[in-house]
């Protein structure tokens, strides 16, 4: 039998190419060939996103295997001044960088990563007083978040700072209700390059006639670029005329300051108005039967963290008939949704459930979605001792685990299925 590693190199890439990121790691402890094949194949962890924490403990030999690797990808928790010196000596190409929990205010050290255009801070152990340190990056950031931050600077100078950012595609602003600016106008009248917005909303009751507006005189009321919004913590009323800036609004995500709702479903308001929205997202509120009767017909995806019904799912497919992708995650614990999905919403092509209240059978039946190419499994964990209720094993049960591989076999296969295990690290935990 010919050896294995007399095979060629080509064959092997192609088949750790198949491999999860943890099988990857598990196979270049198998032999030194494999760990050089692995290290040295820049394809092979495209995407892969890399935490660390307490850099001292890492030894000359570690940073090698990621520099070869080429990563372009790094969380960093609990962080100082320091660790950006050493990081940007060994990943000199980042691309994307999250600083988690950073020590500390002086961040200086950004300046050295000449190629990230991709950047998070959140939960800094002290307010930001001020936003200098964005500035040398400010002809290469295309994204910035700022996550669970408190600042300590004036509102005028934030968004001076945030000006200069001009090559900005995404903003991302997550606070504690610290920072008071009564319209956006000021920054989107700079950042005209702006597609997506996520912006803390905690205290506004009212959205004032130029929230949205990105210019005064004779260029106001023109549409924004703005195609992606979220709106976190967001109870504001709000009329049509504020929102006719989005007219190029696709995707709308609303996170909502109160579980018990106000009287009145400022939802309906946006809906109305946004008639072309591709892809909505909502968080609490009313339940959905307040606002299912304004979805507009032109949803490819909906997500729904609410109160519904089984009912309900049946006003969501006639009013979107064409929907492609479909998160659910159900205040009650009704157990006939599930079911009703393969007859309600046949063209699926992704869909996102809880598995713990519906049935064997019920999970099964998703066979019957026959353009579905990807399941998530939004509560893959599992208690193995109904005597301790407190124990809990995040990953997926070994029932769980079989209902995944017979839901394959009457797929063929054709299905991916994503468990707590696929969890991207870098994004916003704000939401």
């Amino acid at each position: 039998m010919t050896s294995a590693l007399q095979l060629p190199n080509e064959l092997w890439l192609q088949v750790f190419s198949f491999l999860s990121w943890k099988d990857k790691l598990s196979m270049r402890c198998t032999c030194s060939h494999f760990k050089q094949l692995l290290d040295e194949c820049r394809p092979l962890w495209r995407g892969f996103s890399v935490v660390l924490k307490d850099l001292s403990r890492y030894n000359r030999a570690f940073w090698r295997s990621l520099a070869r690797r080429q990563l372009d990808s790094v969380a960093l928790r609990g962080g100082r001044k320091r660790d950006l010196k050493l990081l940007s000596v060994w990943l000199p190409l980042l691309q994307a960088l999250r600083l988690d929990t950073w020590r500390g205010n002086d961040v200086q050290e950004l300046k050295r990563f000449r190629h990230v255009h991709s950047l998070t801070v959140t939960a800094c152990s002290e307010p930001l007083v001020n936003l200098e340190f964005l500035l040398p990056l400010g002809q290469q950031l295309t994204q910035l978040s700022l996550c669970n931050v408190q600042l300590a600077c004036p509102p005028s100078q934030l968004l001076a700072s945030l000006s200069r950012l001009t090559r900005l595609r995404s903003l991302v602003l997550h606070h504690d209700g610290c920072l008071k600016i009564p319209t956006l106008r000021g920054v989107l009248s700079q950042l005209v390059n702006l597609n997506s917005l996520s912006w803390t909303m905690i205290n506004y009751k009212r959205l004032t006639q130029d929230f949205f507006c990105p210019a005064t005189g004779p260029a106001a009321g023109a549409s924004l670029q703005l195609s992606e919004l979220q709106l976190l913590n967001y109870d504001a009323a709000v009329t049509p005329e504020v929102l006719q800036p989005l007219a190029n609004l696709r995707s709308l995500s609303v996170f909502h300051l109160y579980s018990v709702p106000g009287p009145t479903c400022h939802l309906q308001t946006w809906l109305s108005s946004l008639q072309q929205l591709c892809s909505l997202s909502v968080h609490g509120g009313h339940p959905l039967v307040v606002y299912a009767d304004f979805l507009p017909s032109s949803l490819r995806s909906l997500t729904l963290c609410v109160d519904l019904q089984p009912e309900d799912l049946q006003i969501v497919s006639f009013r979107a008939p064409n929907l492609r992708h479909l998160h659910l995650e159900p205040w009650s614990s009704s157990s006939k949704l599930v079911r009703l999905l393969p007859q309600l919403f046949p063209g699926l092509r992704t869909l996102a459930i809880r598995h713990h209240h519906a049935s064997d059978e019920d999970f099964l039946g998703l066979h019957r979605l026959q353009h579905l190419n990807t399941l998530e499994v939004l509560d893959s964990f599992y208690r193995p001792d109904p005597k301790d209720p407190s124990l809990v094993v995040n990953k997926p049960s070994p029932r769980l685990l079989q209902l995944i591989s017979d839901l394959q076999k009457l797929t063929n296969h054709k299905v991916r299925v994503l468990t707590s295990s696929h969890i991207d690290l870098l994004p916003c935990g704000c939401v």
